[in-house]
């Protein structure tokens, strides 16, 4: 089984693309951090990811205050996974746009094509997003890096998602019937596409989520849990459900996660108990047996050590929050 396709399943991703430009050097623009942009089109606490594809020309990628940079070719991608403000550039502009204070304008133009710049080299690239659940994406984005980069153009598989997306784009523009919801998948496929590049790159002494997913143990052990988190998994089933001896499955995963798998599935299985909690009108009790409680009050406790309230009372202030 795939860990990475499991997780993606469980955190419900969406996309789209939102922004289709043409710059001419020397220019440069800030995007806002993403919870900025999260505000503005209504996705209350989910997490967004943003993106920019680039198809032609040059340009720089840079968190804002901060030295992490990376140049870009056509071809790149570029991923800002824990949404942070960054600033976008060719050449040295007498002055950089601020989108964040026109996002209003940015979304209502839809995506004709947005041109500006001082007439020089183009660069021509798509922006576009990802939400998901802010705690459930943390499983997976929190050993990432503020920005990296992958190239999609160097293969076709490749090359076809980057066509696509171009030709989506200009569809969009001209408001053809059904553009958005092509672009909304495609800008999905881009996204994972653009995750397994960077896991297939990631150096062998690399840790975290995705590089666990790598291992042939670990992987297929994470897979099993996302897959199925109300079975009643033991580190002995797991073991024998990967084929590899139950030691050897507990170093790995610590050697990757930084804990053992026991311990990473009971907080999986809360962070699914809490999204159910806020999106179904479930019993307290169906949920703890959905995600592989026993029984009510073992989940009730575990859930209060986690989130610092019973499940019960997590449900009616998080509602409460959501109305204001």
């Amino acid at each position: 089984m795939d860990a990475l396709s499991e997780i993606l399943h469980s955190v419900k991703l969406e996309g789209a693309v939102f922004y289709n430009a043409e710059f001419t050097a020397p220019w440069g623009f800030r995007s806002p951090p993403s919870c900025e942009v999260a505000a503005f089109l209504g996705k209350g606490p989910k997490h967004v990811i943003i993106y920019h594809l680039l198809t032609k020309g040059r340009a720089r990628a840079e968190v804002e205050e901060s030295t992490h940079r990376v140049e870009l070719v056509p071809g790149d991608i570029v991923v800002f996974p824990h949404g942070d403000a960054h600033i976008l550039s060719n050449g040295s502009p007498p002055s950089i746009a601020d989108n964040g204070k026109q996002l209003k304008e940015v979304f209502s133009q839809g995506l004709a094509l947005a041109r500006s710049g001082g007439g020089g080299e183009a660069t021509l690239f798509v922006c576009g997003y990802m939400e998901c659940d802010g705690e459930m994406c943390k499983t997976f984005l929190g050993g990432l890096p503020p920005v990296f980069k992958v190239n999609i153009r160097n293969d076709p598989a490749g090359q076809w998602l980057e066509n696509s997306i171009k030709f989506s784009a200009a569809a969009a523009s001209a408001n053809r019937a059904g553009s958005d919801a092509v672009l909304a998948r495609l800008s999905e496929a881009l996204f994972v596409e653009t995750m397994r590049r960077y896991m297939a790159d990631l150096p062998p002494q690399q840790t975290g989520w995705l590089a666990g997913a790598q291992d042939p143990g670990v992987g297929a052990a994470l897979a099993h849990m996302h897959r199925a988190p109300e079975r009643p998994w033991t580190i002995a089933t797991l073991a024998q459900q990967v084929g590899v001896s139950r030691s050897v499955l507990a170093e790995r995963f610590r050697h990757y996660l930084g804990e053992p798998p026991m311990t990473y599935l009971s907080r999986w299985r809360l962070q699914l108990g809490a999204r159910m909690l806020t999106s179904t009108s479930y019993s307290v009790a169906r949920i703890s047996g959905d995600v592989g409680y026993e029984s009510e009050p073992a989940f009730n406790r575990a859930f209060k050590r986690e989130f610092g309230a019973p499940p019960a009372r997590f449900r009616m202030q998080t509602k409460s929050a959501h109305r204001r």
